[in-house]
């Protein structure tokens, strides 16, 4: 799986290239700022993009910026975000197009290197992996509607866990539940969201991206 990693800090950037490599993955190229991220993302079109959000010249946003960018001239390029904070409006405009893909970590909350290669793994599979503090500010606005206002709370407790890229297996483990409750959750979820067996689309992935998106009053 080849890799592009954007991250500015040199001891971090090396490290993660090492980490990376140890659990099989090649990285192309590790650059430091925005414009040689978006010149290898497009030179290289990696399987997956491991981005910083602020980067030299300016610091601000420029690992995202060029991320967009690149999703949008390569549309449904895996992004696995990888920063120090939770940047709303950039990380709903990844969310934006519906595509799967999509990975929001927290730099201080990734605990073990084999967590972190399996949400790479994960994204660029098409999946999500999105850290629980970045879920909460996503979608802890208000009351939820549309078809999301009619899921139970435990249904809405499943949903979370999905989009953090739990198995079936780690949501019963972290509900407490059987693992055939969860498939009865999980398809009550899919039922109430219109995403009927014959989706060509992930259903898993799909239903993440709706609850993350979903509009709030």
């Amino acid at each position: 799986m080849r890799v592009v990693l954007a991250e500015d800090q040199f001891l971090l950037r090396e490290g993660l290239v090492r980490l990376l490599e140890s659990y099989g993955f090649e990285v192309v190229a590790a650059v430091d700022n925005g414009p040689a991220l978006s010149r290898a993302l497009t030179l290289h079109r990696p399987d997956l993009a491991v981005v910083d959000v602020r980067l030299p010249p300016t610091f601000t946003d420029e690992g995202l910026q060029a991320a967009l960018a690149a999703r949008r001239a390569i549309p449904g390029l895996p992004v696995l975000v990888l920063s120090q904070h939770v940047e709303q409006l950039y990380a709903r405009e990844l969310l934006a197009d519906g595509r799967g893909g999509i990975g929001y970590l927290l730099k201080d909350r990734v605990f073990s290197d084999e967590e972190f290669a399996d949400a790479l793994r994960r994204v660029a599979g098409g999946g999500t992996a999105m850290d629980p503090e970045v879920i909460s500010k996503l979608v802890a606005r208000g009351e939820r509607t549309g078809p999301l206002a009619a899921l139970t709370g435990r249904e809405l407790q499943v949903l979370e866990l999905m989009a953090q890229g739990r198995s079936n297996t780690g949501i019963a483990q972290e509900l407490h539940l059987s693992d055939s409750a969860v498939s009865k959750h999980s398809a009550s979820i899919f039922t109430k969201l219109e995403l009927t067996q014959d989706t060509s689309d992930n259903r898993r992935v799909l239903a993440v991206l709706s609850y993350l998106n979903a509009p709030q009053d």
